[in-house]
């Protein structure tokens, strides 16, 4: 995994790369200032950062069924001797794995 450092470098080129980028102020569009540049690196970087360190839990609460759904599964699982419910959740843990 990336580290925030690594991310600002690769963020910084993103930015670069991207130039020239533009802000609406007052109905007037202008060229973003050295300060603008710079918070654009910062905000990319920590997004970049924050999708490296939580995206997938995001993503397993996108995937996991509700929980009405779950208590459902949960029940009839005992009651038919089925593991449908612990399936569900592994399927969702395999297809969104935490990062090592």
């Amino acid at each position: 995994m990336a580290t925030l450092e690594e991310l600002t470098v690769i963020a910084t080129q993103e930015i670069e790369d991207a130039k020239p980028m533009y802000a609406q102020v007052n109905n007037e569009r202008r060229e973003f200032t050295d300060a603008e540049y710079d918070q654009a690196v910062t905000d990319l970087a920590n997004s970049k950062y924050d999708k490296q360190e939580n995206g997938y839990k995001r993503a397993r609460q996108e995937a996991y069924l509700p929980l009405a759904e779950q208590l459902d599964m949960q029940y009839w699982d005992g009651v038919n001797g089925t593991t449908l419910w612990a399936d569900h959740i592994e399927q969702v843990k395999t297809d969104n794995p935490k990062p090592a």
